[in-house]
């Protein structure tokens, strides 16, 4: 069977197992929207789910690269629809487990990806149900009466903010959300972002995705129409803390080619851009990193660049704040509507495009006199060269294209009046 076969026949599987009933609900939403808030202790995104018969709503730590949802079941999970999955069924393929555990039941290794910890776990299905959306505002509940998702132990919850029972996995897998999602309702296989310093939102389905103006007067804006594309790239080699050989990374990287600082390129060694054979270098998005992290040459260059180019501004360097090196006094700084005027950090992608980092996204405010530069020195050999962190990317609406393989990603929504607190997921109007 030719691959395209193959991934068929497992699409197939996947709308039989998880769809609803269409005499449990004749409502085809077109897309669906969960709530987001960023914690301020640990900085992590947290969404809330409900699930289980009767709904308990779950708040989970949103990983983007996460393979799957994994929620700990060792401590008062009562649901009357909760049914373990068998080993060497077809739901087990579509998860692609290899083991058996806890009477015939098929087995999966929920990954901590805050503390690289990864323990065994069931693979279990429950009812989920989700808000749909017209872009425009939040609407009707739905239900997938068979979402897959697996048990782990409370241990496993060490380091994940305070209240969170797990972590929502919007990975490159068959049984991520975003896949689960727009197998059970049939809408395109796309999922956007857009978060920021306290609230936001995950989409799963295509646009529109419209925010409104920050102050009355402003017209609201659809983020769906300022995308830039650039391709998504498959690393070889799975990024998870645990992993059978031959996995491939379900983590989402692009294609960096250089790295400029107020128009001129910073030199570095451009080879830890690609990704070799063992899965090292390149680019991805994080949404567990909470600043941008930089291989440790990339960072030297990098923030000797910025100083530089900040010295011409007669932005004037202050001492170092924990966590982070390059400080500077933020009190005679001009503030634009783009943050801090200080220099622009600009990712020259493989397509000829490019995304600008502003001071919105590069400064973090220690107080009234001090700001700092939010990249981290991730040492030398680490196994991924750049990690764009999430407070680089707040504000921004970055859309996912699982079908196509490829990123849309939005100018910083402050340009257009507007930010990602602003969808109304509450209600219709």
């Amino acid at each position: 069977m030719d691959n395209s076969n193959f991934s068929y026949l497992f699409t197939l599987l996947l709308l039989f197992f998880i769809s609803p009933s269409l005499s449990e609900q004749s409502f085809r939403p077109k897309a669906l929207v969960i709530p987001v808030t960023k914690d301020s202790s640990t900085l992590q995104y947290i969404t809330q789910i409900n699930q289980r018969t009767p709904l308990v709503p779950l708040n989970l730590v949103v990983d983007l690269g996460g393979q799957f949802q994994w929620t700990t079941c060792d401590n008062n999970y009562v649901s009357s629809t909760y049914r373990p999955v068998r080993c060497r069924s077809a739901q087990c393929s579509l998860a692609g487990a290899n083991s058996c555990i806890n009477n015939n039941t098929c087995g999966l290794t929920p990954d901590n990806t805050v503390t690289h910890t990864v323990t065994s776990g069931e693979l279990v299905q429950d009812v989920v149900s989700i808000q749909s959306t017209n872009g425009f505002y939040s609407g009707q509940s739905v239900t997938v009466s068979r979402f897959l998702f697996s048990c782990a132990p409370t241990s496993l919850l060490q380091g994940l903010a305070s209240g969170v029972s797990g972590m929502a996995g919007l990975g490159r897998t068959k049984i991520s959300l975003p896949s689960q999602f727009a197998s059970a309702f049939s809408f395109h296989r796309k999922f956007a972002i857009c978060f920021s310093a306290s609230d936001g939102v995950v989409f799963f389905g295509d646009g529109p995705y419209v925010f409104r103006g920050n102050r009355g007067g402003v017209p609201n804006v659809d983020a769906s129409k300022l995308l830039t594309f650039t391709p998504l790239i498959t690393n070889p080699v799975s990024t998870a803390s645990a992993f059978s050989k031959g996995e491939s990374s379900t983590e989402y990287f692009i294609g960096v080619k250089s790295i400029k600082i107020d128009e001129k390129v910073v030199a570095i060694n451009t080879s830890l851009l690609s990704i070799d054979s063992n899965g090292v270098g390149g680019t991805k998005i994080s949404t567990i990193n909470p600043y941008t992290v930089l291989e440790s040459s990339i960072y030297k260059a990098v923030t000797e660049a910025f100083i530089s180019a900040a010295d011409t501004r007669n932005i004037t360097r202050t001492d170092s704040y924990a966590p982070f090196e390059v400080c500077f006094d933020s009190e005679d700084v001009e503030g634009t509507r783009l943050g801090k005027s200080v220099p622009t950090i600009e990712l020259v992608l493989q397509n000829g495009v490019s995304w600008s980092i502003f001071g919105a996204n590069s400064m973090v405010n220690i107080n009234d006199l001090t700001m700092c530069l939010g990249v981290m020195d991730g040492g030398e050999n680490p196994t991924t060269s750049v990690v764009l962190g999430g407070y680089q990317i707040d504000n921004h609406l970055l859309q996912f294209d699982l079908a196509t393989s490829r990123l849309g990603f939005s100018p910083l929504l402050f340009a257009y009046q507007t930010e990602c607190i602003y969808f109304n997921i509450t209600s219709s109007p």
